[in-house]
């Protein structure tokens, strides 16, 4: 890790809460930013495993009913460069901490805000989870298999993708147009909207019409030889992507078809009867095997590794693509920039462990706020 962190001169406040915004602190953070919780007082009994997304961070816990800990909370984001919120339209503004309250204090502060919804339309009032926003945004209907319920992976593209990388990707944006403009704006990061935003390719090859709807068409949706899971004689998985002729030509040597002809690779009536071929072809091998003869290829071949086998894959180790923090073992941080790096990674703070600290930086007493119930 790089000594000089990219964000080494910005600071973030963070109003606690799950998911997307706590996850993009968290890339602030990893990247150097001085990042700053504001847990509430009574979070001390949250699970510890939340502290891995707040590793990097400093925690502070305040009452925010408080009139003294909204003093804090106010000098806190005068030094901050930037604010990031998760929680539901309207909940900030009624803490007197909404956008317009925060703009005439701290003009030149970047607001940013993740919601599934967003802060506008129909449905911005109402509950929803990762599920609901992929599935609303059309995305969900590219992931299943013929005659089965579409499904992917849990928080990884709607939480994850879809919020806290495009509110950390706005707020970012933001800051540089403030550097120039001397003034903040509002960042508003709806989970549904970057889902949409995330399947843009699809759209794209759609209106180009080299994207079927039809899954016996469309070698992404399950059907064909060459792009899919494929299930081992040991009862693990495979995984096969030789969408490019080359690519193909190598996965059919390396499984010893050589009557089959690569050039016919897009002849979708001709899908069923190999797909079948293929599939009983590497049921009849453990994993092992299939990794020992396509690993390492052209074949875009990749074995279905579980969580606790990825970070031993000799790939992700020579990578350090993920580390050990107070032994858990846990994502390393990303993107790597060649220059200015990110910061070594450490365990996350217990809810408010940093109260005393950061009030003491900024100029208040502690021990009198704990005394009035306006701090943990």
């Amino acid at each position: 890790m790089n000594s000089h962190a990219a964000l080494q001169d910005v600071r973030v406040v963070e109003f606690a809460g799950l998911g997307p915004a706590p996850f993009a602190g968290m890339l602030f953070a990893d990247m150097g930013a001085d990042v700053i919780v504001i847990e509430r007082v009574g979070a001390a009994g949250l699970p510890r495993d939340r502290a891995d997304e707040h590793r990097g961070k400093r925690s502070i816990a305040l009452d925010l009913k408080h009139p003294e800990a909204c003093a804090v909370a106010w000098r806190l984001l005068e030094s901050a460069d930037a604010l990031i919120e998760g929680f539901r339209p309207g909940v900030m503004e009624r803490l007197g901490l909404g956008p317009a309250a925060v703009a005439a204090r701290c003009p030149r502060l970047v607001y940013g805000r993740v919601t599934g919804w967003g802060q506008t339309g129909p449905l911005a009032q109402t509950a929803g989870h990762d599920i609901n926003y992929v599935s609303l945004s059309g995305a969900m209907s590219i992931a299943g298999r013929p005659g089965e319920a579409p499904m992917i992976p849990a928080t990884l593209v709607g939480d994850m993708g879809g919020g806290a990388m495009f509110l950390a990707f706005g707020v970012v944006c933001a800051l540089l147009e403030a550097r120039a403009s001397g003034r903040g704006q509002v960042v508003d990061a709806a989970m549904v909207d970057g889902v949409a935003a995330l399947s843009s390719l699809v759209h794209q090859r759609r209106s180009a019409q080299t994207w079927s709807d039809e899954p016996t068409r469309n070698f992404f949706l399950g059907t064909s030889p060459f792009y899919d899971v494929f299930e081992c004689a040991d009862g693990r998985y495979v995984s096969l992507g030789a969408i490019e002729p080359a690519f193909y030509a190598e996965l059919l040597t390396r499984l010893g078809l050589d009557d089959v002809d690569p050039a016919s690779q897009y002849k979708v009536e001709e899908w069923p009867a190999l797909r079948a071929r293929i599939a009983a072809l590497l049921r009849s091998q453990p994993l092992a095997h299939w990794c020992e003869c396509l690993e390492g290829s052209d074949a875009c071949f990749a074995p279905v590794l579980t969580l606790t086998e990825a970070p031993q894959h000799p790939h992700l180790a020579a990578r350090g693509t993920f580390v050990q923090v107070s032994g858990r073992t846990l994502p390393a941080p990303v993107p790597r920039l060649s220059r200015s790096g990110a910061r070594a990674p450490k365990a996350g703070p217990r809810p408010g462990e940093h109260t005393d600290e950061v009030l003491a930086q900024f100029g208040f007493d502690a021990q009198r706020l704990r005394a009035l119930g306006a701090c943990g």
